[in-house]
């Protein structure tokens, strides 16, 4: 039988057997403190935008937050 790759809590980096009834955390507490992750905003899946229109709306907004940040305009 081949060796299993050891798999760790990613709260607290111990080891943890596959048969943890908190696996893949080491226990109840990591496991809420990954919770809490998620729930505060900690965790951010993130993708990239694909709606062109969305894209442009954000365009614009950075434009009227900081409207001298494209320079290539001034230049001759």
């Amino acid at each position: 039988m081949p060796a299993t790759k050891p798999i760790f809590c990613p709260i607290c980096r111990k080891l943890v057997e596959p048969t943890n009834e908190d696996f893949p955390f080491c226990s109840d507490r990591c496991r809420v403190i990954d919770l809490g992750k998620w729930a505060s905003g900690d965790y951010k899946i993130s993708s990239p935008i694909l709606d062109p229109d969305l894209l442009e709306d954000l365009e614009h907004a950075q434009q009227q937050n900081h409207p001298f940040s494209d320079d290539s305009k001034w230049k001759n």
